[in-house]
């Protein structure tokens, strides 16, 4: 018995149920099996610009090949870490002074 048809003879194709396509992939049309796909990961703002700018560029990588994905995620790794040493370096709450304060 060949793979491709079922045991009712019936080409295996035709025997599994259409699944409902998502509604981005009916209007695209067909094009290269190889093309790189747009993953559509939704992403939430977080209120901080530099980290929103930085994790939209993550949207970029949907149009590059794989082996284009690095020089994107490396750059939004800088962004992300640029934010983050952003952070320490704004001036905190001055800090009490505690039983270890410097006395004159």
């Amino acid at each position: 018995m060949s793979d491709s048809v079922t045991r009712t003879g019936v080409p295996a194709e035709a025997a599994v149920p259409e699944q409902d396509a998502p509604a981005d992939s009916l209007s695209e049309p067909e094009g290269d099996p190889s093309a790189p796909t747009p993953l559509h990961v939704p992403r939430t703002p977080t209120g901080n610009a530099d980290v929103d700018a930085a994790l939209e560029r993550l949207a970029d990588a949907d149009h590059l090949a794989t082996d284009g994905h690095i020089e994107v995620y490396e750059d939004v790794h800088s962004g992300l870490r640029d934010a983050l040493t952003a952070l320490d370096a704004r001036p905190g709450p001055p800090v009490p002074p505690g039983p270890y304060a410097n006395r004159s």
